[in-house]
């Protein structure tokens, strides 16, 4: 019931992040071609003050309520090695603790990424957990 209840919670958490993602990639990002300069700049302040409350805190319950899932899945690691499940849960795992680091040390300690300032390659990582969610249940033997 407690691995339901969290993956759940997992799942509410990575569609608020992940959502934030989709919608600021794909559709604000395209209002500054329909908009003036400061009109661009009010409607994206608008929604970004709504989403500086939410999003944040749902990226680190993600990321939190992620490596408690990955301690009751991952398993052990047999004589032949990792198997593609652990390969592909590890991969997820890296990215998904990566968005968490880069979200936490920004929002929270105010630190600026070097590289990647946009949210373009959190946008590419979301995606790729997403299509490694789906691949990692296949019967691949290596």
């Amino acid at each position: 019931m407690t691995f339901v209840l969290i993956k759940t919670i997992h799942l509410f958490a990575a569609f608020i992040y992940g959502g934030f993602l989709i919608t600021d990639n794909l559709f604000l990002s395209k209002i500054k071609f329909s908009f003036s300069e400061e009109e661009h700049q009010k409607i994206r302040e608008s929604f970004m003050k709504y989403v500086r409350k939410v999003v944040p805190p749902s990226l680190l319950v993600a990321v939190g309520t992620g490596l408690y899932l990955i301690t009751q899945v991952y398993g052990p690691i047999g004589p032949n090695g990792l198997t593609w499940f652990q390969m592909l849960l590890g991969l997820k795992a890296f990215l998904g603790i990566w968005l968490g680091l880069r979200g936490g040390l920004q929002v929270y300690f105010k630190i600026q990424p070097l590289v990647f300032k946009g949210h373009q390659l959190p946008f590419a990582f979301v995606l790729t957990i997403i299509f490694l969610s789906q691949f990692m249940y296949l019967p691949v033997v290596l």
